[in-house]
């Protein structure tokens, strides 16, 4: 759990009352009625700790979702936006986003199952099982409809989310991410999701090299490595800890069962807006990209679908372009009415 960086402090004068205070913030913007978005029901009292990023303040708190440990944090008042984070990364991808979008929304950023502060399950990783984890955890705080954002992997998940759930996703965003089954045609998969799906070597090999492989990613698949190295210490630190490197893989070696999920949900299309965005360079793909892989398969999952490409920036979006995503995001999901100040 990260509690202290450059631009993150601690808020240690905020105790129970403030909570309590947040609670009824978020209640009296949220009431179910016909004029409203979305709604709630009663949410649960939270406790955790406190910290600031950019002046706005967040808290880490743990939820138990079909008998696993779920780290998340939560932060900002109105519409709630779902974060779900990529591989190799923690909650932690979205710090330069939101402290924007909290002005205005209810961030909840959890950590995947098996990755960050999240407890590490042997089993369940492929995105229907995750959906539903990252489900009960939204149902627990009490929201009944949310926007979805996924990036990498956490696209499958916000995905599988939203096909299991359409009625309770407004509107939906996946970020850079070639869902399975569903690539397009003629393109090659990676090298790495290939060799993350082969059992336990691996694990074997890069072992007590976790800095050395990850760093690898973070710099090769970035147009401006530079607005991510001060964070890759961070998430090696979680991915290195026991189990860390294993449950990342699982992801991967989930995506045989994601392909089948994928084409089952695919005979239904979803009706919410998607917006599907892909990086507009990406130097392990041989520099400027042209097709949308995201947006590819949308066209088949989803009704209506449209794709962007974010300039200067390679796969990590969210540290590369903040700004850029902050913008297309407050833009895709609307004007933020409903305010939980008082």
């Amino acid at each position: 759990m990260i509690l202290l960086s450059s631009s993150i402090a601690l808020g240690p004068s905020l105790n129970q009352s403030h909570i309590v205070m947040a609670q009824q913030q978020k209640l009296q913007g949220f009431h179910d009625n016909s004029n409203s978005l979305f709604s709630t029901v009663k949410l649960q009292q939270p406790t955790g700790i406190f910290f600031e990023i950019n002046n706005m303040t967040f808290s880490h708190h743990t939820a138990t979702v079909n008998g696993i440990q779920m780290h998340y944090v939560i932060g900002g008042h109105g519409n709630p936006v779902v974060l779900l984070h990529g591989w190799p990364e923690t909650w932690f991808e979205w710090h330069k986003v939101m402290p924007t979008l909290a002005k205005n929304y209810t961030i909840i950023a959890p950590d995947l199952p098996g990755i960050g502060d999240s407890s590490k399950p042997s089993t369940g990783y492929d995105g229907k099982t995750v959906a539903a984890d990252i489900h009960q955890l939204v149902t627990q705080l009490g929201f009944k409809t949310i926007f979805l954002v996924g990036h990498d992997i956490g696209s499958q998940v916000a995905y599988s989310y939203a096909a299991e759930h359409p009625r309770e996703v407004k509107r939906l965003v996946v970020i850079d991410y070639t869902f399975p089954g569903f690539s397009i045609p003629g393109k090659m998969p990676t090298w790495w999701s290939v060799f993350h799906q082969a059992p336990d070597i691996p694990e074997a090999l890069v072992q007590g090299k976790e800095l050395l492989y990850l760093s690898w990613f973070f710099h090769n698949l970035a147009y401006n490595s530079a607005a991510i190295t001060s964070d890759i210490d961070e998430f090696v630190s979680h991915y290195s800890a026991p189990g860390g490197m294993h449950a990342g893989f699982e992801y991967y070696r989930a995506f045989p069962q994601d392909a089948i999920q994928n084409e089952n949900y695919s005979k239904t299309k979803i009706t919410m807006p998607v917006l599907a965005i892909a990086a507009g360079y990406d130097p392990a793909f041989g520099g400027n990209i042209t097709s949308n892989s995201p947006l590819h398969a949308m066209m088949t999952f989803a009704q209506n679908a449209h794709g962007i490409f974010v300039p200067n920036s390679g796969h990590w979006v969210p540290e590369e372009r903040p700004d850029f995503l902050i913008k297309e995001l407050s833009n895709f999901f609307g004007d933020n009415s409903t305010k939980t100040d008082k």
